[in-house]
């Protein structure tokens, strides 16, 4: 009896023991799913929260939805200020620069070089030939190599083209950049554009600029926006030294030459001039001379017709007044009225005037 009322008492307790334990898991299971739907609440909170985003001032941007603008027309592009959009993968934020400058820089044309090299200015050795595999280079138009590289400088005009014209509009503008260099490289003497860099720079400019154009890539080339560098093969730089040393020397004698020349110039011009104001001066003073000559005879013509003798004996007596400047004693004897040679006695030896003496001083 005293088995049975146990066996009895054991299977009362089984059952209340089951009830306890499932009670305990299911107020378990309750606080689980509790604190996961608040996780999964914040989760979501915090992945709706990640759509805000800051659009600077010199910025625009565009929401993309499954690889699609939001929007149409100018409505794509948002302004500054705070802005809401889907999360990734939803939605992607493009932003754009519109007034910052940006840069991009050719990438043929120029012979390798590491970036750690280009921040210290060091250069390679050109070595026994050139590396086509490696060496990036420009075939001139008299069919010479040469190296050259530029670096175009830019700002976003049209942001709608530059961001859905083309899948990369950065890498477009860098290819317009390598057909500019090599096709006006092509057009110019390798002289020319080791020599002429402004020329050559302006003709790369202007390449770009209707490359881009015909594009339309959506930017504007700033003021002075192409910078080129070019020199001469490493391998070939003692040689082009001495080509540049004879151009020198050369210029140097030419504009010696020249300045001779200028020099030659200026003072044939100035002997002519001289001469030329000479014979002006002298012509002018002639003509006056006639012409005080002139008036002077006509004044004289009423004496000369009063009493001819008596006025060329006036003249006669100022010519030799004139001729016998220096003379002494001057004696004229005129021609007698009958015509009859005159009789002139000199005396010689004479005594010399009388020295008056010097006056006193008080």
């Amino acid at each position: 009896m005293s088995d049975e009322h146990e066996h009895h008492q054991h299977e009362h307790e089984a059952p209340e023991a089951l009830d306890a334990g499932s009670q305990a898991l299911a107020e378990a299971l309750g606080s689980s799913f509790a604190i996961v739907k608040i996780v999964m609440v914040l989760m979501v909170v915090l992945f709706f929260s990640s759509g805000f985003f800051q659009v600077g001032p010199s910025e625009k941007a565009v929401i993309l939805r499954f690889g699609r603008p939001v929007g149409e027309g100018n409505s794509v592009l948002l302004g500054p200020g705070l802005h809401w959009s889907f999360p990734y993968p939803i939605d992607e934020v493009v932003k754009i620069p519109i007034t910052v400058n940006q840069k991009v820089t050719s990438t043929t044309g120029w012979y390798f070089t590491t970036p750690e090299q280009e921040l210290s200015g060091a250069e390679l050795p050109g070595g026994g030939t050139l590396n086509p595999a490696i060496d990036g280079y420009a075939i001139t138009a008299d069919r010479n190599i040469v190296h050259t590289r530029a670096t175009l400088s830019y700002h976003i005009d049209d942001p709608i083209a530059y961001i859905f014209n083309f899948a990369s509009a950065s890498n477009s503008i860098q290819n317009a950049l390598n057909n500019a260099l090599l096709f006006t490289a092509a057009k110019f003497n390798v002289d020319d554009i080791l020599t002429n860099v402004f020329g050559f720079q302006d003709a790369v400019l202007a390449r770009v600029s209707d490359l881009t154009e015909q594009e339309h890539l959506g930017i504007v080339i700033d003021p002075g926006g192409v910078q080129v560098q070019s020199v001469a093969p490493r391998q070939l730089q003692d040689v082009f030294s001495r080509v540049t040393i004879a151009q020198q020397n050369q210029s140097k004698q030419i504009n010696e030459a020249n300045g001779y020349r200028d020099k030659t110039l200026l003072n044939a011009a100035a002997q002519a001039s001289a001469i030329t104001n000479e014979a002006a001066t002298a012509s002018a003073n002639y003509v006056k001379a006639i012409q005080a000559d002139a008036y002077a005879f006509t004044n004289s013509l009423p004496a000369f017709k009063a009493n001819r003798y008596l006025f060329a004996q006036q003249r006669l007596a100022e010519t030799m007044a004139l001729v016998l400047t220096n003379v002494q004693d001057k004696f004229f004897l005129p021609q007698r009225a009958d015509g009859q040679a005159r009789e002139l006695r000199l005396q010689l030896n004479r005594e010399p005037p009388e020295q008056k003496p010097a006056p006193v001083s008080p």
